[in-house]
């Protein structure tokens, strides 16, 4: 048995919740360190995209259809 199977049947054991725990930090641990330049960049994005929601500018559609659109279009 490899040592990630072995990993496996140990989190197979673990309550749920504490298994998500440990899946959200292993993606987090996969992702570059945010500095505070993008950070700030995201933060002015946000923003912006929220002003042109508030203004009419930009419309929004329900999650299950952005889901689906892209189920589509990776042909699942």
């Amino acid at each position: 048995m490899t040592r990630i199977e072995q990993i496996l049947q140990e989190i197979a054991r673990l309550p749920e919740d504490q298994r998500l725990t440990l899946a959200h930090r292993i993606l987090e641990a996969g992702e570059p360190e945010v500095t505070d330049d993008v950070q700030r960049a995201w933060d002015i994005e946000i923003r912006e995209r929220i002003g042109r929601y508030d203004r009419g500018e930009a419309r929004s559609r329900p999650a299950t259809d952005v889901f689906r659109n892209l189920d589509s279009r990776l042909g699942s």
